[in-house]
């Protein structure tokens, strides 16, 4: 019938939405070295509203081990502060008056571990997401040939290029996971 999977085809955009939403949880993930990634989506109440922090200062890395965080706005310095602390993220904050010195303190082999748990949590929620696609897909397929919309060769067809499609993303987020847990476990 057709040449192309106009069912994988109206979906390949969620497809890469999970792989770039699945991007920046990885870069979320701390790996002993200071990245601005790492406090850029910390909500800080400012303003009588929740703030990603990129959005209230300047956020720059002068070594591996500090982000500088220089507020535009002086007077939100403390919130700023007080959301760091609460952050969970195991930093210390230092307040230099009119900016913030975040420290990252060198990595465990306990907190290596702990990072490659949460890796493969995400991994899997990941992969999840991808199977959901995957599963509405399979039954706006089976539905069409149901309706005499398509064929029974042509099913198969579609049906193949999809288990194809999933797998080229499952392994896209394989290739992703592996490259942070060696970031993640390189000392």
């Amino acid at each position: 019938m057709s040449e192309s999977n106009i069912y994988t085809d109206q979906k390949k955009e969620e497809f890469e939405k999970i792989i770039n939403h699945f991007k920046k949880e990885l870069a979320s993930l701390r790996t002993g070295r200071a990245q601005a990634t790492l406090v850029e989506n910390i909500q800080v109440e400012a303003y009588g509203a929740m703030t990603p922090l990129m959005q209230l200062a300047s956020i720059s890395v002068p070594d591996a081990q500090s982000i500088n965080i220089e507020p535009w706005d002086k007077n939100i310095l403390k919130d700023i502060e007080k959301s760091l602390n609460y952050s969970n993220l195991g930093f210390s904050v230092v307040n230099a008056g009119d900016k913030l010195i975040v420290k990252i303190p060198p990595m465990t082999e306990e907190n290596r571990k702990d990072l490659l748990k949460i890796l493969n949590k995400k991994v899997e929620e990941s992969k999840i997401s991808i199977r959901q696609i995957r599963d509405d897909i399979k039954e706006d397929i089976l539905a069409a040939e149901k309706n005499k919309e398509i064929t029974e060769d042509d099913k198969y067809k579609f049906l193949t290029d999809l288990d194809n499609l999933v797998s080229e993303y499952n392994k896209k987020i394989d290739e992703l996971a592996k490259d942070k847990e060696q970031e993640i476990m390189k000392v």
